[in-house]
């Protein structure tokens, strides 16, 4: 959804962009104004599966119940900290019961993204996207009365219909050799019907867009098509001390789609791409980025993405790499002193490669 929302936000002074802040997430998230960030990418700890060795961290809750509780806090704290047209990108794992008292009978899923995502809603968060993160080399499992876990569910979360997101930013290229625009009037091979399919429920879309792009004689959009929800990517290879790192890959996306390039300076609204793809012959032509506020000032600056729990860094790795700012919470002392290493390892890479 690419709209011009006009809600008014207002400039931020002081904002610890390019740090890490160590504490408890909830308790550093009341430290950063409000609606001041641009996108959250981030990957809470799982029920019962780490120990990180921290007093008071999430994740070792006698129930799941609590866990839910305790993410639903933190949430509530990004839902001060994120503009209106923010979105959060949010990376979850189930754990199998071993007693009743964790929410489940033994050897049951207790569902924790599940009933997180539920009470979420009930918070008033939209989920717009339920994502599949395909392992191709998921861990090893022994158990013989079950199938391996090879995915992990990514939700996209926002507060408003109406929210920043740069779907060319991201698109994939088209595979077909078949992708050749054939005018033939309006009307070709593939047929002109458009509209609701008689078995279709009163919720069900419409194939307006694939009729109009078969009516072009077109396979896939000019740009690249959606990619889909269903990500296929290879567990991190990352060897430092953290043990739970998310790779890389699997953070580049929603970052470039929901992380805008530019903000205006003076009022902190994204610039928003043209909204007209044209076909110059064979030639689809990206919108150029654009203001989208009334301000005078044509005054910018990357966004800003936050991640509350920081680990090894991996979100400042890739903002850092794709020219945005970004802002880390993590409760260990180490592991923010690993992620603050790593970070500028890559900012001084990037630097000498430009």
């Amino acid at each position: 959804m690419n709209t011009n929302n006009q809600a008014t936000i207002e400039p931020q002074e002081g904002l610890p962009v390019g740090q890490i802040l160590v504490g408890d997430a909830s308790t550093k998230l009341r430290s950063l104004p409000a609606g001041s960030v641009d996108t959250v990418v981030t990957s809470p700890p799982y029920f019962r599966l780490r120990n990180y060795g921290e007093p008071n961290q999430i994740g070792l809750e006698e129930s799941v119940d609590d866990w839910v509780q305790a993410l639903r806090t933190v949430m509530g704290e990004v839902a001060r900290v994120l503009k209106p047209q923010g979105s959060v990108w949010l990376n979850l794992g189930d754990t199998y019961s071993r007693s009743v008292r964790h929410g489940a009978s033994p050897k049951s899923l207790v569902l924790g993204p599940e009933r997180l995502l539920l009470a979420l809603e009930a918070d008033g968060w939209l989920v717009r996207n339920k994502v599949v993160w395909s392992k191709p080399n998921p861990m090893p499992a022994s158990v013989r009365d079950r199938l391996a876990c090879t995915w992990e569910p990514i939700y996209l979360l926002t507060r408003s219909p109406d929210y920043f997101f740069d779907l060319d930013a991201i698109r994939v290229p088209a595979r077909s050799s078949l992708n050749r625009p054939t005018i033939t009037g309006t009307a070709t091979k593939y047929g002109t019907g458009v509209g609701r399919p008689e078995w279709s429920g009163p919720s069900a879309g419409t194939n307006s867009g694939l009729e109009k792009m078969k009516a072009r004689g077109l396979t896939a959009h000019p740009l690249g098509k959606n990619p889909g929800d269903v990500w296929t990517m290879p567990t991190a290879a990352y060897r430092g001390a953290h043990f739970a790192t998310f790779p890389e890959s699997l953070v580049e996306r929603p970052l470039k789609a929901t992380c805008p390039q530019r903000v205006c300076r003076a009022c902190g609204l994204a610039w928003r791409r043209a909204s007209v793809v044209r076909d110059l012959g064979m030639l689809a032509v990206k919108g150029q980025l654009r203001k989208s506020c009334a301000c005078e000032s044509r005054d910018w600056q990357p966004g800003v993405v936050l991640d509350p729990f920081m680990g090894a860094g991996t979100v400042g790795v890739v903002a850092a790499r794709h020219d945005r700012r970004w802002i880390g919470i993590e409760l260990s002392d180490r592991f923010a002193a690993l992620a603050r290493n790593r970070i500028a390892t890559t900012a001084a890479a990037a630097q000498e490669a430009a």
